[in-house]
Formats: structure tokens, C-alpha cells, sequence
């Protein structure tokens, strides 16, 4: 029979009590997830390694104070969106000015927006694109809502707890940031 392996509230407490290992485990556990997260919800690929680091010296500090009163993922994510909403907070009031074009703005990779191309022909990757860009227009608690949902599978309590929001207004947030991808993914899907 396997051995089993702790959970996150056994290792937090190990912590706790000064076992730095059960640290990097907690880590090594859950590092891509939240970089991940902080990915799609910020969009820069350093900054979300930064910010990942952000969130577990958060909990690092955090550590003695923790109480397992709801799942660890949950109390994880809260700590990710509130790293995430400064991060965002802070681009409002100092936003960053590029130096020369932007690649990304190329005459080249412009989209022609008269140009219709069904959804189902294109690559896998080309719709994951789109998709993704779809879901960074939404404004950032929407789209925290909905990367919780489709990329890290929490349920809607999860979302809730980790939001600080009530079970109707998560169920809110992904009934609007559905309809506005659905806006937004319109074109494409015309026949």
C-alpha cells in the first residue's frame, strides 16, 4: 500500500512548528498553479513569477497564525487574488509606458477585423489564443471568477470562500463574464 502523503493543513501546521521542509513541499505543491493563475489574470509571464513569490512569503508569514477552517487551495487563492488586485491597483495608478513599438502591435500581427474565420478551422492553439484574449478583457474580478472555475476546478463554494464573495454573486460573476465571452466570441462562430 502507498504511503500517503500529508495533507496541506498537516503540512502548514508542521510548519508551523519550524519543519521548513513541509514548506517546500507546500510549495513544489502548489507553485505552478498559483503562477498560473497570476498568469491569466495579469498577463505577464515575470510578473507572475514575482507575484507567485509575493503569495507564498504571504504565507510564509502567515504560518502561525493559520487555522484550517476552510480548504487550504481556498485560503491559497484568496491570498493569489489579493496579491493580484494590488498588482492591478498598483498598474492603475503608475501604468507602464513601453519604450518603442510594441511586437506584439506589429502591422503584421494587427487582426483584420473584417476578415471572418470560423472558429471550428482554426488550430487548437489559434482558438486558445483568442479564447484567452477574450478572457483578459473581462474586468479582474470576472475574470478571476472564471480561471478559478474552468483552469484550477474549484466549485462554487471554493470560489466564493477564496473571492470572499457569497455563493450568488460567484454565480453572478460567471453568468456575466459567460455572456460578455460570448459577445466578444461571436464573430467566430458565425456560419
Amino acid at each position: 500500500m502507498p504511503e500517503q502523503l500529508p495533507s496541506d493543513a498537516e503540512l502548514m501546521a508542521s510548519f508551523a512548528r519550524g519543519d521548513l521542509s513541509a514548506f517546500d513541499q507546500l510549495i513544489v505543491r502548489h507553485q505552478q498553479s498559483v503562477i498560473n493563475t497570476i498568469y491569466r489574470l495579469i498577463g505577464d509571464a515575470t510578473t507572475a513569477e514575482d507575484l507567485a513569490q509575493e503569495v507564498f512569503l504571504n504565507i510564509f508569514r502567515a504560518a502561525p497564525k493559520y487555522k484550517p477552517t476552510a480548504a487550504f487551495r481556498t485560503w491559497l487563492f484568496r491570498i493569489t487574488r489579493n496579491v493580484c488586485y494590488n498588482e492591478l491597483r498598483r498598474r492603475v495608478r503608475r501604468p507602464v509606458v513601453l519604450e518603442g513599438p510594441d511586437p506584439d502591435i506589429s502591422p503584421l500581427n494587427v487582426p483584420d477585423e473584417k476578415a471572418v474565420q470560423p472558429f471550428e478551422t482554426m488550430t487548437a492553439e489559434e482558438r486558445g489564443r483568442i479564447v484567452r484574449a477574450a478572457i483578459e478583457k473581462l474586468p479582474p474580478a470576472q475574470r478571476l471568477a472564471v480561471i478559478l472555475r474552468r483552469y484550477e476546478g474549484l466549485s462554487y463554494t471554493e470560489i466564493a470562500e477564496a473571492m470572499d464573495k457569497t455563493m450568488p454573486a460567484v454565480k453572478s460573476l460567471l453568468s456575466r463574464a459567460k455572456s460578455s465571452l460570448t459577445e466578444s466570441l461571436r464573430q467566430y462562430f458565425k456560419k
